[in-house]
């Protein structure tokens, strides 16, 4: 089985190489591609390996630029750091979804996943684009989450379990519905863009929830008070400039 792994990060690209073929002994690592750039001039020069291990977020861009650029009918199992592109992964040639830290067991089961496909659809069969069709139009049962930091571990937290993110100490912290806080480590810029429609940004320093949202009153000055479910310390009020946007997201969400 011959195998591309995109991955800007060269000492993860090792590792991720080195664990694939202690795990499966039979493939072989045919290339290693660093960027979007150099994944797009190497697909447009050579065939499609039978299997891709693709990060995500690489220096020059997203690894969908490249999947949506050229065509590719190779599955891909995406090895990222990012929980919030499972969807978007699902939607391309994606099938599996790992998150790093990697881990033997983690590989092994993907490699093992890609075999029980390969077999289920192999007879009557010709081309791999029926298979990533059938995986394109599955419903994906989890919701996404977010990776947050509590002490020395690390662990994923739902959307649906947060109720607000807001920044303390120059820091990204999370609020979470059974109360609990959490730091993350992401901007606040990031995440207004990944969580959508669920959670609307009403400051700069404030992304909360609409399954949190208790009630809404007046404040001065044109802003809003919200309160949630959930106690917070702080007054959650909105910026001048969000009051609007803000009650008509309420509105329609």
């Amino acid at each position: 089985m011959k195998i591309v792994i995109i991955e800007d990060e060269k000492n993860a690209a090792l590792d991720l190489a080195k664990t694939i073929t202690a795990v499966s002994p039979d493939t072989e690592i045919v290339s290693i591609l660093y960027s979007v750039d150099e994944a797009l001039s190497y697909f447009n020069e050579n065939p499609a390996p039978d299997l891709i291990f693709s990060d995500i977020q690489l220096g020059d861009g997203l690894s969908f630029q490249i999947y949506k650029a050229v065509e590719i009918d190779a599955p891909v199992i995406f090895c990222t750091a990012f929980d919030e592109y499972a969807l978007s992964a699902f939607k391309t040639n994606g099938i599996e979804y790992i998150m790093k830290p990697f881990t033997r067991k983690t590989i092994a089961d993907a490699l093992g996943k890609y075999r029980n496909l390969q077999k289920k659809f192999q007879n009557g069969i010709s081309q791999y684009d029926k298979l990533i069709d059938v995986l394109s139009k599955r419903e994906i049962s989890d919701t996404p989450s977010i990776l947050v930091y509590k002490k020395d571990k690390i662990l994923p937290i739902k959307l649906e379990n947060i109720a607000m993110f807001y920044i303390e100490d120059e820091m990204t912290h999370i609020l979470a519905f059974d109360g609990q806080k959490y730091q993350v480590n992401k901007k606040m810029e990031d995440l207004d863009k990944t969580t959508g429609n669920l959670f609307f940004r009403i400051n700069r320093q404030q992304l909360v929830s609409r399954k949190a949202i208790l009630h809404v009153s007046q404040y001065f000055s044109r802003k809003l008070s919200i309160t949630l479910s959930v106690p917070f310390r702080d007054k959650i009020i909105t910026s001048v400039n969000k009051t609007q946007p803000f009650l008509t997201w309420l509105e329609n969400n």
